[in-house]
């Protein structure tokens, strides 16, 4: 039985103008990651992200403290959908998203409607993948780590692909989806166990190396 190790990127810019940069603190729960990994002596023979940034860089941090990983191998079926582009849609123009001092809280209340529209069909965002091609592209991932050979894989990607292969294994409908990744930590670890014919879960959104008194303020969500 082999084991797939997901982690979502550590904290990126959330206010900047080019979200897709780790941030001083993303790099440090990545790190952290990485160190826990290491103390467990976790070893893995195939390791995938998605192609942005932030999966590169939160990589490269755990790799910094977690020696012998194999050659990563990049696949756009694990990039993130385009949140803003989903919340501009659902305001129909230019909303101030990601900008210092912007509404939070409002923001992921117009994600939420964005992405609940976009699963149904009924929101369409131009050079986007639609809802079906999304989903299929990170079950089709789960579907080759089946029949790979390997052992022990870890996976760097975001929130959404994530929750998308998690409620997948669930067979859960995609309001879950929604669900499961706006609830999504920074560094988070989800594990699924798997044979040739099947997935399962094991955990999901585990911040065991962040669990330090010290580490209290490490946790964030964006």
């Amino acid at each position: 039985m082999g084991t797939v190790t997901l982690v979502r990127h550590g904290q990126a810019s959330f206010g900047a103008a080019d979200y897709d940069q780790l941030s001083e603190l993303g790099a440090r729960q990545c790190e952290a990651l990485g160190d826990y990994l290491a103390l467990r002596a976790r070893r893995f023979d195939l390791v995938l992200t998605g192609t942005l940034r932030r999966h590169a860089q939160s990589l490269a941090a755990i790799a910094s403290r977690l020696p012998g990983l194999p050659e990563a191998r990049a696949t756009a079926a694990l990039d993130e959908y385009d949140a803003e582009a989903l919340v501009r849609a659902v305001c129909g123009g230019a909303p101030p998203v990601h900008t210092p001092g912007g509404d939070r809280r409002e923001h992921f209340r117009l994600l939420r409607e964005g992405l609940e529209r976009w699963m149904r069909g009924e929101l369409q965002v131009p050079g986007m993948r639609d809802w079906a091609g999304f989903r299929g592209g990170v079950a089709a991932v789960l579907d080759e780590l089946r029949g790979s050979g390997a052992q022990q894989v870890l996976v760097v990607s975001s929130g959404g692909p994530i929750a998308t292969a998690l409620a997948h294994v669930l067979q859960a409908p995609a309001t879950a989806v929604v669900a499961l990744n706006l609830q999504m930590r920074n560094s988070a670890l989800s594990e699924l166990s798997f044979t040739a014919s099947r997935h399962w879960l094991v955990s999901y959104n585990g911040l065991p190396h962040l669990d330090d008194v010290q580490r209290a303020g490490w946790v964030t969500f964006s």
